[in-house]
Formats: structure tokens, C-alpha cells, sequence
């Protein structure tokens, strides 16, 4: 069996990293895609490996050199047109090569596992196309295979229906083709096509045509759950760069992103804080049905949706402003906040972060769980020269939730001193009780206008894309300071018909809350049996877990991520933890996804 790499495309779209350099000899974590690739060819018994070069080929053929001449016969052709042809002409320069052997047919701008090359030389069938199952991220030629993963169909970018999404399959660029087939059909195809429609074109192209005679000569090997990756512009390169990472990076790599995650393939994301049953079918079917007007017409300005808003949280006009996500307004109130603010650590970073770290009083509980009540808070504060106090309720990553009456109290206690209380409700509606536990009303804010709710949308309704958040008072002076400060169009349309339509489908979100409390409380049952986890009570939808020696939180959470494609987070040496101890956060997700964690958890150190 011999190799065919093309590799003469000029990569246009990766700009400055290709000015001097080919495509394939892009570095991802130091190593370039052409030496990572001939690596994994040098592990299999090759009769030789043919690489197709043109733009910048001088510069490939001095970078290969004669490094692997002791593991691979190298050969290189010549496409001396590079910039007015496709790759179907780069093969056909080749194709004598390709009728003398069986052969491994290879784009140059992949990256993918060790694990792909051995799974279809070693796989019987002589006609074989590596396929993934389609995933928003994918684009370029897709196949649609019947019950016996014969490639019924190849789909070009211009056939493609968003329709059959869930029928496709993406071609990972890796085939392998018969000696036999190469003969008596995919050559004889390729000099006929190329004849009639010329060389700007792609070889899958050829495929389909053979595909459609129903003759059933290419399959499809499904890769599964191995990672990939096509490498085309530079958020290709930082999205391969992660996947890719080494153990000691990876981390870094990941939640550098903050978010994002769905780019990366099947990848279970347990580190970001959303309720798994909200929005319902319903709701997302009628955003759906109004995509369109949505995307092509500019949403509202701040008048109209602090009335939605209003309408939408029961809160009166003067005592809400709506923000693009609570992130935005989370800026705001700490920017315009003056003295010495009290906090609780460990919380929500964002809040400490936005503000003076000398004009901060930070209270820490002295227990292992990290509990707190509001007489902990008030016997703590009662001294200290404050201004504000933020509290996070529920807490994050504790899961800490100190109950509405006793908030009450202290607000009213806050009052009587001269301190805003400013009350981050965003997992509130995780609590048990969540139905009387918010305190978004208008009778609770005016009777204490010293006292601010926050609230972000993202996390109880399951709508972070969405980028929407609000902040309640009844002091209308804080409120009026709020909306001057951020855009008047500071929503999007999406952002803006959720608040639209959510009170026709709120009773689908007080059931979407009772089964996620019930779901917690058969996670946190599950999570127990992880006999190196001790796992600390919550309200919201997380669990901090203290991680037991000999373990390190670091070594479970890039196992989880390389060997199951679950990411989690490493919470140890997040202020207010213990420094000796290691903490992990893990959110709740639904049954299934809970149960595939709690297995791959239980099998790590085995």
C-alpha cells in the first residue's frame, strides 16, 4: 500500500501563516501538520508516499528533507498551476501512481488521531472514506450511506439541506482506494469528468458519479468518537491547537475560550451553567418560525425592552434594566460603585474582578463545605468600614443558599446601616422552593430600596446564546445611572423576543425546574459513589467536590477530557478554597449525559 498526500492549495484563508509557508506545514502546538502526518504513516509498512506540491512546494521539499528517509519513501509531482486548479487536477497528475498500488488517498490540512490510519488500513473493505457524523462546525463534502455503510450519495456544498443535517456524514478526507478500483473505475471516471468539465473542480466529484450507479464500491467508515480536524482559516488552527493539546495545556487552552465550546466535536461540556430542560420544544420551535424577521430586522431600543423586561419578571419599568447578558451590567454597577464593598469567597469572580482589590472586606467560611447564614454575614460585616455587600445566592461553586427570609432579614439589616445589599439570584430557581424563592417583585424591592437583584437569563432558562440578564431596584436613582450607562441597543432581536413570547411558556419553565431539582437530587446520589469524591450540598446546579489524595483535580479533569470528551472544571486555587485541598465544580446535566460522567469518572485510576 502506498500514501497520496495533496498538498498543493495555498491556504488563503490562514493569511499571515501561510505568506511564507504551504498549508500543511502550519504549526499546531509546535508541530507542523505535514511532520505530524508523515509520522503516522512512518508507523505503517508503505511502499512509498507521493506528495502532490505547488504553492510554496520548494519550501515543503526543504522542510521534509531527508528526516524520513530511514521510516518512508518520499516522492513528490510537480502541479505547476496550482492557483487556477483543484485538487482534482493535483490528483490526476498522479494517477499512473494510483493504478500501480492500493492506496491511502490524504488532504494535507487535516490533523486527527493516531488511532485513524491503523482503523482503515486494518478495516477489510478495499474501498473505504472515513466519515464523522455532521456537526454545525463541518462544511465541504458530506455522504449519505445506507444500512450497510454503502455511500449512497456524495453531497456537495451547493446540494447541501440543512433539512437532512442529521442524515449526513463529513468526509474526513481520508480514503482509501483499491488498486482494482482505481483501474477499472475511478481513473477511467476522472479522465471522462475532468475532460467535460475541466480542472477546476474536486475529486469527490468523481465519487459521486460512481456512487450513483448503484454499483456500491465505496463505504463509509464511521470514526466515532476519535477526534479530527480540518484546518482552513485561523479559528480552525485555535479550535485544533486545543484539541490537540498536550496533557499540561490543555486546560489552559480550554477554558481560555470561556465558551464555545459547541464547536468541538461531541464534546460534553460540564463546566458551563445552564438548566438542561428549559427552553422546551415549543419555545424553541416558535424562535424558529420567526428566525428569519429576527435576524434581518434590528431589535428594539432600551425603552420598549425594560418594558419586556417588565412584563416579562413582573417588575415595574423604574425598577429593571435589562443587560446583554449580566456580564454587561455586572461592569457597570461595580464601575459606579464607590468605598469599601464586603464579599464572599469563594463566589463569582466577576464581581471582585471588576473592582479595587484594596477596597475590598472578604469574608470566608471557616468549615470544609464552605456554609454560610446571613448571621455569619452580619456578625462578620457588622464592623468593617462597607459600603456595599454582594452576595451570590446560590453561591458559586459552593451551591451555599441561605433562604429568602433570611436575605429579608438582612437586607433590612443593610438598610439600617447604609449598605446596599446587591443579591446575584441567578440559580435561585435551582433551589428547592424555587417558585417563592426570587426576589424580583415590586413589593420587596420598595420595601427595601437599599437592596439590588441580579439576575442572569442565561442560567435558568437555558439560553446563554442569547446574551441576556437583568438588574431590579427600587432605587431608581441606581436604576436611571444603569441605563445611561450601556447602549440603547444593547439587546439583540433573539434577546428580545424571549421576553416577547416567555409568559406563554412559562408554566413549560416551572416544570423544566421541577425536574431539574429532581435530577440533581439523582446526580448527587450517582456522584457519591465516585469513591474519590466528597461532595459538598447545593442549591444551584453544580456540585463542588473536594477531590481525595492521592488525587489531583488537574489529572481527573484532562482524563475526562482526552478519554471521554468530558470537559469539567478544576477549581482548586480559586480564592476562598483551601490551597491545600483539591475542588473540582461539575454541573447537572440531564440523565444521560450525568450518567456517561459519573462512568467515565469511576473509571479513571483503573
Amino acid at each position: 500500500m502506498q500514501a497520496i498526500i495533496l498538498a498543493a492549495g495555498m491556504g488563503r484563508r490562514l493569511g499571515e501563516y501561510t505568506r511564507e509557508n504551504t498549508k500543511c506545514m502550519v504549526q499546531v502546538n509546535g508541530i507542523s501538520l505535514i511532520d505530524r502526518l508523515l509520522t503516522q504513516l512512518a508507523r505503517e509498512r508503505l511502499s512509498r508516499v507521493t506528495i502532490v506540491v505547488g504553492y510554496k512546494g520548494l519550501e515543503l521539499r526543504q522542510h521534509i528533507g531527508q528526516r524520513y528517509d530511514d521510516r518512508l519513501t518520499i516522492e513528490y509531482a510537480e502541479n505547476p498551476v496550482y492557483d487556477r486548479t483543484n485538487n482534482i487536477y493535483s490528483l490526476s497528475l498522479v494517477k499512473d501512481r494510483l493504478q500501480q498500488d492500493d492506496t491511502l488517498l490524504i488532504e494535507s490540512d487535516l490533523i486527527f488521531s493516531d488511532r485513524l490510519i491503523p482503523m482503515i488500513i486494518d478495516d477489510p473493505y478495499p474501498n473505504l472514506a472515513l466519515v464523522a457524523k455532521y456537526e454545525s462546525w463541518m462544511d465541504g463534502t458530506m455522504v449519505r450511506m445506507d444500512d450497510e455503510r454503502n455511500i449512497v450519495n456524495f453531497i456537495s456544498k451547493d446540494a447541501f439541506d440543512y433539512a437532512d443535517a442529521q442524515q449526513y456524514y463529513k468526509t474526513v478526507n481520508i480514503y482509501k482506494l483499491s488498486r482494482e478500483f482505481s483501474q477499472k473505475k475511478y481513473v477511467p471516471f476522472l479522465n471522462a469528468y475532468t475532460k467535460a468539465v475541466g480542472n477546476n473542480e474536486y475529486y469527490e466529484n468523481v465519487l459521486r458519479i460512481i456512487s450513483l450507479l448503484d454499483s456500491h464500491d465505496m463505504k463509509a467508515l464511521p470514526i466515532g468518537a476519535e477526534k479530527w480536524y480540518e484546518i482552513d482559516d485561523k479559528q480552525d488552527l485555535d479550535i485544533a491547537e486545543a484539541l490537540f493539546a498536550s496533557e499540561h495545556d490543555v486546560l489552559r487552552k480550554y477554558y481560555g475560550r470561556y465558551g464555545g465550546f459547541w464547536r468541538f466535536p461531541q464534546m460534553l461540556d460540564f463546566c458551563y451553567l445552564v438548566n438542561p430542560y428549559f427552553p422546551s420544544r415549543r419555545m424553541k420551535d416558535e424562535l424558529r418560525a420567526n428566525f428569519d424577521t429576527l435576524l434581518t430586522e434590528y431589535p428594539s431600543g432600551m425603552k420598549v425592552n425594560t418594558l419586556l423586561a417588565s412584563k416579562c419578571f413582573g417588575v415595574s419599568e423604574d425598577h429593571i434594566v435589562p443587560g446583554n447578558g449580566a456580564a454587561e451590567l455586572i461592569k457597570v454597577l461595580m464601575e459606579q460603585s464607590q468605598g469599601r464593598i464586603g464579599f464572599i469567597r469563594p463566589t463569582f469572580e466577576e464581581y471582585p474582578n471588576r473592582y479595587d482589590r484594596d477596597r475590598q472586606a472578604t469574608f470566608v467560611p471557616q468549615n470544609t463545605d464552605y456554609r454560610y447564614t446571613a448571621d455569619d454575614l452580619m456578625a462578620y460585616f457588622a464592623d468593617k468600614d462597607i459600603t456595599q455587600i454582594m452576595l451570590v445566592n446560590p453561591d458559586n461553586p459552593s451551591g451555599n443558599f441561605i433562604a429568602k427570609s433570611d436575605v429579608l432579614r438582612m437586607a433590612q439589616w443593610c438598610e439600617e446601616r447604609g449598605i446596599r445589599l446587591v443579591v446575584d439570584e441567578s440559580f435561585v430557581d435551582f433551589s428547592e422552593g424555587y417558585a417563592t424563592n426570587s426576589l424580583l417583585s415590586d413589593a420587596l424591592l420598595e420595601a427595601h430600596p437599599h437592596m439590588a437583584v441580579m439576575k442572569s437569563i442565561s442560567k435558568s432558562y437555558g439560553v446563554p446564546g442569547l446574551r441576556l440578564g437583568i438588574l431590579a431596584s427600587a432605587d431608581k436613582a441606581l436604576i436611571r445611572r444603569l441605563k445611561s450607562e450601556v447602549s440603547i441597543w444593547n439587546l439583540n432581536s433573539f434577546a428580545e423576543f424571549f421576553m416577547q413570547i416567555y409568559n406563554k411558556h412559562e408554566a413549560d419553565y416551572q416544570r423544566a425546574c421541577q425536574k431539574f431539582v429532581a435530577e440533581r437530587d439523582s446526580f448527587e446520589e450517582q456522584l457519591r459513589e465516585v469513591t474519590f469524591l466528597r461532595v459538598m450540598p447545593s442549591q444551584a446546579n453544580y456540585f463542588l467536590c473536594e477531590v481525595q489524595p492521592p488525587y489531583r483535580a488537574a489529572e481527573i479533569v484532562v482524563y475526562m477530557l482526552k478519554q471521554h470528551n468530558i470537559l469539567t472544571r478544576d477549581c482548586s486555587g480559586k480564592p476562598g478554597l483551601d490551597p491545600s485541598r483539591q475542588y473540582m465544580r461539575i454541573a447537572v446535566r440531564n440523565h444521560e449525559d450525568n450518567t456517561r460522567l459519573v462512568e467515565g469518572l469511576k473509571q479513571f485510576g483503573k
